[in-house]
């Protein structure tokens, strides 16, 4: 659910570079964070808790890149 929430928040302009005040044009690395992994008798599970992602400006001047797993306080609006 959060890969989606990211791209759409890219593509709709809502994700908000810190330094120039801009949208953000795109991101990179996208990782789900594993909490646990179970594998019995016929029967897995694997649970994740959150996920980190490094966002990238694009802008022109704004060279601002962040890898973060507290993407989400970069959504405006």
């Amino acid at each position: 659910m959060s890969l989606s929430t990211i791209k759409e928040a890219i593509a709709s302009g809502k994700m908000t570079c810190p330094t120039c005040k801009k949208p953000v044009k795109s991101f990179e690395k996208f990782v789900e964070m594993t909490e646990s992994v179970w594998d019995g008798a016929g029967d897995s599970n694997l649970e994740t808790k959150g996920s980190k992602v490094t966002l990238v400006c694009g802008n022109a001047g704004c060279d601002w890149k962040e890898r973060t797993e507290y993407w989400g306080e970069y959504i405006t609006g």
